[in-house]
């Protein structure tokens, strides 16, 4: 009986686990790199170590723009049932040229329907080169901000902060952060996104 009491309780916290949900593109999903080099592996590994009761899919595509987040998102949230989303995705549309308003309408309906589902979201918002010219690249980057403000989001308004100006830490597309600059994508979400997690387990539990 005891045995049964002590496995019913492991499952029962197990499924109190919180699930996170990182839905982005080649950002996210390691592009370029070893599937085990990226930022999402190395956020799943520091949770791990610090003992918060939390598991983490990723669902990113490299290439993904907005447009097909949102054909891809409602099987996503079947899948994986989230407590909270981080949402990076627009990168590939700025670098199309697509049209800001089409994309701020995509982000909301992402948005939308990740709060619908009873997630959290967290979003990550992202800089485009500025040789596309600030009639584009400025509403780009406020649309974040906007949207984050006007669903009351949690918002890393930059996910390469400290990292796209720097040569030396990215790969030779000029896009994509090599594998030393993906712990420092985890140093810059990290402070957006403790204060949504639980609190760690103490030394003990299970």
């Amino acid at each position: 009986m005891f045995f049964l009491f002590m496995l019913l309780s492991g499952q029962v916290l197990a499924s109190a686990d919180t699930n996170i949900l990182v839905f982005g593109d080649s950002l996210s999903a390691a592009y370029g790199l070893e599937p085990d080099e990226g930022w999402v592996t190395l956020l799943e590994e520091r949770l791990e170590d610090d003992n918060y009761p939390v598991t983490v899919a990723n669902a990113s595509v490299s290439g993904e723009t907005t447009s097909g987040g949102v054909a891809r998102l409602p099987a996503a949230l079947q899948a994986h049932q989230p407590d909270l989303i981080i949402l990076e995705l627009g990168g590939n549309d700025g670098l199309r040229g697509l049209p800001v308003a089409q994309m701020r309408t995509n982000l909301q309906e992402m948005i939308e329907l990740s709060l619908g589902n009873g997630a959290e979201v967290l979003l990550v918002g992202i800089q485009i080169p500025p040789n596309y010219g600030p009639r584009y690249t400025e509403p780009f980057y406020a649309q974040y901000q906007e949207l984050a403000e006007a669903y009351d989001l949690a918002l890393l308004p930059f996910l390469l902060e400290g990292i796209a100006d720097n040569p030396d830490l990215m790969q030779n597309d000029g896009v994509h952060p090599v594998a030393d600059a993906q712990s420092m994508i985890v140093d810059n979400i990290w402070p957006v996104l403790a204060p949504l997690l639980p609190a760690p387990q103490v030394s003990g539990e299970s």
